[in-house]
């Protein structure tokens, strides 16, 4: 066998793919804990990049031509970017990514299959009328939403669409099989954080970590103590948004695009907070609770059966 080293990159063992606002924030940093894991800070989204489902913010048209992020094999430039993610943990036993809008991309299950046959994943639900709230929320905080959550149900499809599992885990179990999958309930990790975790770990193949020597709270969200004031502010906050989400995947900073991530940078440091203060957000609206229960159930048809556990039992008003 050869000693010398591989000209391949090492591309990741494990992708926790979503969904969204279920946990997985907490579960990379608990995972990251592991000195067999290595994995990046941020969410990369490299195999759904040019799905203007899921990332509208990372296209852009200027001049009348439209400028994505190719994920295309031939495109070497943009596999070596997605690979050097991951060359600072050459030396763990395994690393991973997350990026959480997987779950629910059309076109990201068979690039990551086609790229990265062997891969174990990872995805995370919750009660899905509480997650597409969540969601709501988060839009609002990091400026990327004016207006109602009501409002929001019909205008930003990824909120239903986050919380949508059955047809997109269907479609997961169908290309990897179900043994490449683990699913976990975010429910399950408040009740028992050890076994959560060691499912994960289990799944992975890292040693267990005894939680009493971890950190496992990650941090504390906040939510405006004026909402409508909030989407106002986020009016010119989205531009920054925009401009930011657009530089995900630059290879190459700019000018105009290093100035661009300064404002952002000062926006959300120090104009953004000014109504985040509370520490709870605003109930949601009776009927529309009612109407998510309805059409969320709906959506998720078979998902109990597909995970063979009643899941009524663990979302309350959920009859999927």
């Amino acid at each position: 066998m050869s000693s010398e080293p591989s000209s391949q990159p090492r591309l990741p063992d494990f992708i926790i793919g979503g969904a969204p606002k279920c946990g997985t924030t907490s579960l990379h940093f608990i995972l990251d804990q592991n000195p067999a894991v290595g994995m990046p800070k941020e969410e990369i989204h490299y195999f759904d990049a040019d799905d203007p489902i899921t990332h509208p913010d990372f296209m852009h048209v200027c001049g009348n031509k439209l400028h994505w992020f190719d994920t295309r094999a031939r495109h070497a430039q943009n596999l070596a970017w997605y690979a050097s993610r991951f060359a600072p943990f050459q030396d763990r036993a395994v690393i991973g990514e997350d990026s959480t809008t997987y779950l629910f991309s059309a076109v990201a299950a068979r690039r990551i299959k086609a790229l990265i046959p062997d891969v174990r994943l990872i995805f995370a639900l919750r009660d899905p009328v509480k997650r597409a709230y969540s969601q709501y929320w988060h839009l609002i905080r990091s400026a990327r939403l004016t207006c109602s959550f009501e409002e929001a149900l019909s205008r930003h499809s990824s909120i239903i669409l986050g919380s949508t599992y059955a047809p997109h885990l269907a479609h997961y179990f169908d290309v990897f099989g179900r043994e490449a999958l683990h699913i976990c309930v975010f429910e399950d990790f408040l009740t028992d954080k050890q076994r959560y975790i060691d499912q994960a770990t289990d799944h992975i193949g890292v040693p267990q970590m005894p939680l009493e020597s971890l950190e496992t709270w990650f941090n504390r969200t906040y939510y405006p103590t004026r909402p409508v004031a909030q989407q106002w502010l986020n009016r010119v906050g989205g531009q920054f948004v925009a401009g930011r989400y657009r530089n995900h995947m630059s290879q190459n900073q700019s000018v105009r695009s290093r100035i661009r991530n300064k404002l952002h940078y000062r926006w959300f440091r120090y104009v953004n907070p000014v109504f985040l203060k509370a520490e709870k957000p605003a109930p949601m609206q009776p009927e529309t609770a009612e109407y998510l229960m309805h059409h969320l159930s709906d959506r998720n048809r078979g998902l109990s059966d597909l995970l063979d556990r009643d899941l009524s039992k663990v979302w309350p008003g959920f009859t999927g």
